[in-house]
Parts: C-alpha cells; sequence; structure tokens
C-alpha cells in the first residue's frame, strides 16, 4: 500500500515537473506577444492549462500523502479534462499556423512575404482593420526596426550587398522595407530612394513611406511578416507541448493503474484474482 502511494506521489511530483516548461512557453509567447509577434490572446490558454496542472498535481499529491480518495479522483478526472484540453490546443495551434511560410528572393537571403499565401481564422483576425491598428502600433513600439540598423567607419550605412546577406526576421522582412519588386533603391535598412519610379505592381510598393513612424506598417507584406512570425514562435512551443502531453499520458496511465491497485487493498482483493461476491449481499460492508 506504501508502495503504490508512493508511486502516485512520485507520479504528481512529476507532473508538476512537467507543468513548469508548458508554464514557461507561455510566458515566453507572453514576452514575445509584448515585444515582437504583437498578438496578446493566443499565450493565456497554455498559462491556464499549465498552472491548472501545477494546482491539479499538488492535490493528486496531497491525496496519495494522506490517502485522501476524493483528492485522488479530483486528480484523476481534472487531469483527463487538462490532457484533452492540451491535446485540443496543440491541433488548434497547428491548424491556425498551417499556412504560408516565407518567399525566396533572387540574390537575397533573406525571404519576403505575402499575405494572400495565409489563410483561415488566424489571417482574417490579424488582417482585420480594426485589430491590425493595435498590432501596428505595438511593432511601433517595439522598435524592431530601428533595432536592425547597421552602421560603419562612423555613422556610414551598411552597404546594399551586406544588407542582401542578412537573414532578416519575417517583421524586419515584411514591415520595414519595401518589397524588392518595387524597384526602391537602397539607401539604409530603413530609408529607400523610389529613383525613377514604382516599377512593381503590389499595392504596398504605394503603402512605403521613409517616415519612421510609418514604413511599411500599414503593407500587407507587414501582416504576413506577423503571421509567419507566430508560426515560428507557435511551431517552437507545440514541438515541447507534444513531448509533454506524452510524458503525461504515461504518468497519468501509471497513476490510474496505482489508484486501482489500491482499491483493491482497501477492498481485501488478493491482486490479480476476483473477489468473490454474495448473492445477496448486505447493505452495509466493510
Amino acid at each position: 500500500m506504501r508502495t503504490s502511494n508512493h508511486l502516485i506521489g512520485l507520479v504528481n511530483f512529476l507532473t508538476f515537473l512537467a507543468s513548469i516548461p508548458i508554464l514557461g512557453g507561455g510566458i515566453w509567447l507572453s514576452s514575445r506577444a509584448n515585444n515582437t509577434d504583437c498578438l496578446k490572446f493566443l499565450q493565456w490558454p497554455l498559462i491556464v492549462i499549465g498552472v491548472s496542472i501545477m494546482v491539479v498535481s499538488l492535490a493528486g499529491f496531497a491525496g496519495a500523502c494522506y490517502r485522501n480518495t476524493f483528492l485522488m479522483y479530483l486528480y484523476l478526472w481534472a487531469m483527463f479534462f487538462i490532457i484533452a484540453a492540451l491535446l485540443g490546443f496543440i491541433i488548434f495551434a497547428y491548424a491556425v499556423t498551417d499556412k504560408g511560410s516565407g518567399r525566396p528572393v533572387m540574390n537575397r537571403v533573406y525571404s519576403e512575404y505575402h499575405l494572400q499565401d495565409y489563410s483561415g481564422w488566424l489571417e482574417e483576425r490579424v488582417a482585420s482593420q480594426s485589430y491590425w491598428s493595435k498590432i501596428s502600433s505595438c511593432i511601433r513600439d517595439s522598435h524592431v526596426c530601428g533595432k536592425m540598423r547597421r552602421t560603419y567607419n562612423g555613422g556610414i550605412p551598411e552597404p546594399v550587398e551586406m544588407f542582401n546577406l542578412r537573414r532578416l526576421s519575417p517583421l524586419e522582412s515584411g514591415c520595414c522595407k519595401p518589397p524588392t519588386e518595387c524597384g526602391y533603391t537602397y539607401l539604409n535598412e530603413t530609408m529607400w530612394n523610389p529613383g525613377s519610379g514604382i516599377v512593381g505592381s503590389d499595392p504596398d510598393c504605394g503603402r512605403w513611406s521613409n517616415y519612421q513612424q510609418q514604413l511599411c506598417y500599414n503593407c500587407n507584406s507587414c501582416k504576413a511578416g506577423v503571421l509567419a512570425s507566430l508560426k515560428k514562435s507557435w511551431r517552437k512551443v507545440s514541438v515541447i507541448n507534444i513531448v509533454i502531453l506524452i510524458i503525461l499520458v504515461i504518468m497519468y496511465m501509471v497513476a490510474i493503474a496505482a489508484f486501482r491497485h489500491n482499491k483493491r487493498i482497501d477492498n481485501d482483493e488478493p491482486y490479480g484474482e476476483t473477489r468473490m461476491e454474495k448473492s445477496q449481499p448486505s447493505r452495509i460492508h466493510f
């Protein structure tokens, strides 16, 4: 009996430890939502799931230590729903970030991003004007474009040859420069000269501005950059969540087996055998 309780207690302690990466992933996404990705609602379900696993595992640990059947039942049922919620959240995260990727550009190391490559619920939410005004304001306040500037020899801008060899982030590529097909001439990372005129047909060509508070923050390429950045962040977190989900399922099955073993002992049932029942059992059981 002690061995089973110790096993259940150990499983709950490991479950508590497993909740830390989930909660950490939610906090990491929250920090990116404040500083980079600027989409501030997707991380909260992950944080809630992580905190729920912590609380439930502590309840199960207490139930194992004090042989409290109610707490153990609470732990098993609650953990079942939490595992189902985590599975559903992983599927949801993959579904909303499934489509779209950067397009390679000739003679450039960085990729460029196009809104038409993305579709679905997340794309519609990001592209909506009411919501995009908040996202673009967040990107502007994060100074992501100002941070990409490089100078040499006392303030000389980075030459275009070196700029073309940089691996720009989706936000830097989509929000901080005009699309390559527009034909702008490079002056520095966030200053581009239209020269003799815009040659591209992309509507973003006319949306670009050298005004540092505007740049390409109203461009479709910037919206696509946000979606690409979200996809990159969520895929990293989803890999961790899948590993933790597998571990949780294994530990949950071990906890069920140990709990059933405790019930057999409490009912004076020999392990591996079926107890004989009376044909007319009495109303009081001991």
